[in-house]
């Protein structure tokens, strides 16, 4: 997998139309050359010739992250070359290979930055990103409650303790006390704003009735699962995810209607159109 190392610089590539003729160079690899001077140089007018000014508006009001753009020039300089597909091609940077999400496509005037194939690319690059992260959490989700349960000899029923209690998975801390078994990220700072793009819900039933119940005296001590899903779907992810007490992982593609079809699961059965994922070191 491609190293991800520039994150202000793709992130300002949402670029819906050409607002003025855009600059074109005889081979992809002027192209290259001719943008790392630009950013390199902080030279604005010919980012705007290059990307096409639109790039401005999806920069962060505070600008580039000056490590990231040091990072892309140091690699430009270790090593770069252009991955030439016919009539597209890529730039490629540093020891890791890291690709930039920005397409050189060629045309009857010359070769130019496809600034709309650059959209779609660092979309497809956020979502596989936001799956990634979602099923990270779900096994720091496991192991969160593997600490809560030798701390109670139960399981917790919320991600997220009341105020004042220790009853969930998080809680704040305080001044010399022991953390609790999972961190803050799964308590976002703008509600409903998920974690990397996906959205949590525990899961205190089964659907197999062959099974001891899970919940016993209203307490949690047969089992648990989990279930994630993202907050807009498309947007930020695509597949929704299940996890068991046992650590095993399940994916499905749950459509347009996702954020419906998540919530109306109340017990686990990883049935079609769930399917495990073969996961190495689990």
């Amino acid at each position: 997998m491609k190293t991800r190392l520039l994150r202000s610089l793709p992130g300002l590539l949402f670029i819906p139309a050409l607002a003025l003729a855009q600059q074109q160079f005889a081979t992809p690899e002027q192209a290259a050359s001719a943008l790392v001077d630009a950013v390199s140089q902080q030279n604005e007018a010919a980012l705007n010739a290059i990307l096409t000014e639109s790039w401005r508006q999806y920069l962060p009001p505070e600008g580039a992250d000056p490590e990231a753009v040091a990072r892309f020039l140091r690699d430009w300089k270790t090593s770069h070359h252009i991955e030439q597909q016919q009539n597209v091609a890529w730039l490629n940077v540093g020891k890791q290979n890291w690709q930039l999400p920005i397409p050189l496509v060629k045309t009857a005037d010359g070769w130019r930055f496809d600034m709309q194939g650059a959209a779609d690319e660092i979309l497809t690059r956020t979502l596989g990103r936001n799956e990634l992260s979602a099923i990270q959490a779900l096994h720091a989700y496991v192991q969160a409650q593997r600490e809560f349960y030798a701390l109670n000899h139960f399981y917790a029923q919320k991600l997220i303790s009341s105020e004042g209690q220790k009853d969930g998975l998080y809680w704040s801390a305080g001044a010399g006390e022991a953390p609790s078994p999972l961190g803050p990220a799964f308590s976002p700072g703008i509600p409903g704003a998920g974690y990397h793009g996906y959205r949590f819900r525990i899961i205190t039933a089964h659907a197999d009735e062959g099974r001891s119940p899970w919940l016993h005296e209203g307490k949690l001590t047969g089992g648990y699962a989990l279930i994630a899903w993202p907050v807009a779907y498309g947007r930020t992810g695509v597949t929704s995810f299940m996890v068991d007490d046992q650590e095993r992982v399940w994916q499905a593609w749950l459509g347009e209607e996702t954020a419906r079809k998540a919530q109306a699961i109340t017990s686990f059965s990883p049935v079609a159109p769930w399917q495990q994922i073969k996961e190495t070191g689990h």
